[in-house]
């Protein structure tokens, strides 16, 4: 499967929700959305269709995502259903840990291989004014709970922001000396309707780099053995873990983009600040062939995203599209 410019796609995000049980100041308003009615939005054994149909024309890896994907009911057995896919190859999570203590283990045996924890704050008064929910989130214990289901590797994604939370990044760094985790520093995104960050709130990753090198010296890494993200990896001398930046304003990476899409009401998204949808729900219902809407979406997929020109394809909020 390649796009228009030759760059091969076998990667799918599937977001299974709208919804959040936080409201991260960066991802989505306070007061919330319009969520997505009920009917709308798949089935799990319409999201196990999708993948069945692209599976054979070469889509090897999975990420779940929402909103939040641990607060919809049984996630656990869409993974099984997915992991048991002829093709698939790698199921990951995107989530804010929240519910990882207690759902671990259960998602690791039905198949699950990797996680990815959100989290922007090691201080628990923090966490609750960034996510604007106090549900009483640790990273340390989600992580470490991950790490003992044998969900690896575990990477840890810190949106940093000026002035709100760019004060913990040598903290945040700190972990990998510790533990084998990979944290990934993700430059903000002003996207939508969260305009109270701005650009003032952007911190590069050159200056978040400059930061952490005051832990030691820093040597380019290739980072986590699984992966399918854009970040580039350092690592500390004896670090078990790895320091990773994600640059989407300062550098982009749209050149190598293999990802697409599948959003919880079933549009197949190419880009995630472009405005190109390929809808897929209907046909799916209908009982058509994906292939053909496949074919077009990848025939129309964008060269890049035009963030730095605040065009964001309609978005009013990361959370619509799970980042």
């Amino acid at each position: 499967m390649r796009d228009q410019f030759g760059r091969s796609i076998e990667y799918l995000r599937i977001s299974v929700t709208d919804r959040c049980n936080f409201r991260c100041q960066y991802c989505m308003p306070v007061e919330g959305l319009p969520w997505l009615p009920k009917q709308e939005i798949l089935r799990y054994e319409e999201i196990v269709e999708v993948v069945r149909q692209l599976a054979p024309l070469g889509l090897r890896r999975l990420r779940i995502t929402g909103g939040e994907p641990t607060i919809r009911p049984d996630l656990v057995a869409l993974v099984a259903q997915l992991k048991a896919i002829a093709g698939v190859e790698d199921i990951a999570l995107s989530t804010n840990g929240v519910k990882l203590p207690v759902m671990a283990r259960d998602l690791a045996r039905a198949g699950l291989d990797r996680v990815n924890i959100s989290a922007d704050s090691l201080r628990p008064e923090r966490v609750v004014e960034i996510a604007r929910r106090d549900l009483g989130f640790d990273l340390v214990t989600a992580a470490l709970a991950a790490q003992e289901a044998g969900l690896a590797p575990i990477k840890i994604n810190m949106v940093v922001m000026r002035g709100i939370n760019d004060d913990e990044v040598v903290e945040f760094a700190a972990l990998t000396r510790q533990h084998p985790w990979h944290v990934r520093f993700i430059e903000l995104m002003p996207v939508g309707e969260l305009r109270e960050l701005t650009w003032d709130h952007v911190v590069p990753s050159a200056e978040i780099l400059a930061r952490i090198r005051s832990l030691g010296a820093l040597h380019e890494d290739a980072g986590p053995p699984r992966g399918n993200g854009p970040a580039a990896y350092h690592r500390f001398d004896g670090a078990p873990g790895t320091v990773g930046v994600i640059t989407p304003l300062t550098h982009s990476y749209c050149s190598t983009c293999n990802r697409v899409r599948l959003t919880a009401d079933g549009r197949l998204r190419t880009c995630l600040f472009g405005d190109h949808e390929v809808p897929l729900r209907d046909a799916l219902r209908r009982g058509e062939p994906l292939r053909p809407l496949f074919e077009k979406a990848l025939a129309e997929k964008p060269m890049e995203h035009a963030l730095l020109q605040m065009q964001v394809g309609g978005l009013r909020a990361l959370s619509q599209v799970g980042g």
